[in-house]
């Protein structure tokens, strides 16, 4: 059978392989954002709810009309950002389907898109599958710095758009209004649409807080924002997330949607809707238990020499491993599951640049005996 050339560069990521490699080892997985922590009874209920009630048919494209008005409740009370839920909001499935919708639906093959190192491998390959080409801006650790410069260096007459995920995987970084004021100012001059992935925005530390990039300047005109519910709700099975766009996008956004994934899961979406009328605090705890898990894990890095770069935001960590003295990355990554039965990920997923090959990323998303096991462990590196 002949197969096409679209996908001919692209492969199962390293993050599942590394997952199959633990299963195999019977190890600790720190490798994939698998987030296996309880789903609140909240969110579950409303599902489970749903399905007793056979609400099992298709959604509409956009998704149900009550999430997106909670969507756009939501937003107007986070950021201040007023949005009509009829004309602005698209519920999708998960925010890779969300981004794949928009990248379809607003740019053409041969496009060029700049993407800031480390990325996440979904972006990327999306790009690529949809045949675009991403043009990358390498960010260095620790402080993963982004600048005018390396911006500008990176924009040719075919450059269409950015990508921006903020709080990042798999760096961590949250970036602050200072950036974003230049990424906004970039778009402006450029006559660029940005694409920034949020799915991680309620889990930020020591006292940060996200800003969207739409709130900037002009960017509202200018920006697909796209969240969802995966990680807030630890329900990164479930598929459902959602964007926010400028109104004249969102029809052909919607028809991508529908197009790929016809809906987002019926009795999933109002299990979401059930988790948005949660108390404030649930999501400021959400920070606080993620900090500490965040703690945990880096000290150990520490004690390792395994040396992290301390994330500001989202459940994931870079650890710089050149101390192991191995050529690659997925070396490093093999070696240290050998040794100590911890799965971790090549940092050359995430990278073309050469420093991706001394990193690896661990994923703390875990129950913190889990987590205090894989620390003990990684401790005797």
């Amino acid at each position: 059978m002949r197969i096409g050339s679209r996908l001919a560069s692209l492969a199962i990521s390293d993050i599942r392989a590394m997952t199959r490699a633990c299963e195999e080892a019977g190890g600790i997985n720190l490798g994939q954002g698998l987030c296996d922590l309880p789903t609140p009874p909240l969110v579950a209920q409303g599902a489970h709810a749903a399905i007793d009630q056979c609400l099992a048919t298709y959604a509409p494209p956009a998704g149900l009309s009550p999430l997106r008005l909670a969507v756009a409740n939501k937003i107007a009370h986070d950021y201040g950002l007023h949005l009509d839920p009829e004309h602005e909001v698209v519920i999708t499935a998960g925010a890779t389907g969300a981004f794949a919708a928009a990248v379809l639906a607003l740019f053409e093959p041969g496009d060029e898109m700049i993407l800031l190192e480390p990325f996440y491998g979904y972006h990327y390959n999306t790009l690529v599958a949809l045949g675009l080409r991403p043009v990358l801006v390498p960010l260095r650790p620790p402080d993963w710095e982004l600048s005018r410069a390396a911006l500008e260096a990176a924009v040719t007459p075919q450059t269409r758009g950015i990508v921006l995920c903020t709080p990042c995987n798999p760096s961590g970084k949250v970036f602050s209004e200072a950036e974003l004021d230049v990424v906004a100012a970039f778009c402006e001059q450029h006559d660029l649409i940005a694409l920034t992935d949020e799915i991680y925005e309620h889990i930020v530390f020591d006292g940060g807080r996200h800003v969207p990039l739409a709130t900037r300047g002009a960017m509202r005109q200018r920006t697909v924002t796209i969240s969802g519910f995966s990680k807030t709700f630890a329900v990164t099975g479930w598929r459902v997330g959602y964007l926010s766009a400028p109104a004249g996008a969102v029809p052909s956004i919607t028809v991508a949607h529908d197009l790929l994934y016809v809906c987002a899961p019926t009795p999933l979406q109002h299990g979401a809707l059930r988790g948005l009328a949660m108390d404030k605090e649930y999501f400021t705890a959400l920070s606080r238990g993620y900090q500490r898990k965040r703690d945990i894990l880096c000290a150990a890095l520490e004690a390792a020499r395994l040396f992290p770069s301390w994330p500001q935001g989202a459940y994931y960590v870079l650890a710089d491993v050149s101390r192991l003295g191995l050529a690659t990355s997925r070396e490093a990554a093999m070696h240290i599951l050998a040794r100590v039965g911890v799965a971790t990920v090549a940092g050359s997923s995430f990278y073309r640049d050469p420093v991706g090959e001394r990193l690896v990323r661990l994923c703390f998303a875990k129950e913190d005996d889990v987590l205090e096991e894989a620390a003990r462990r990684l401790r005797a590196l």
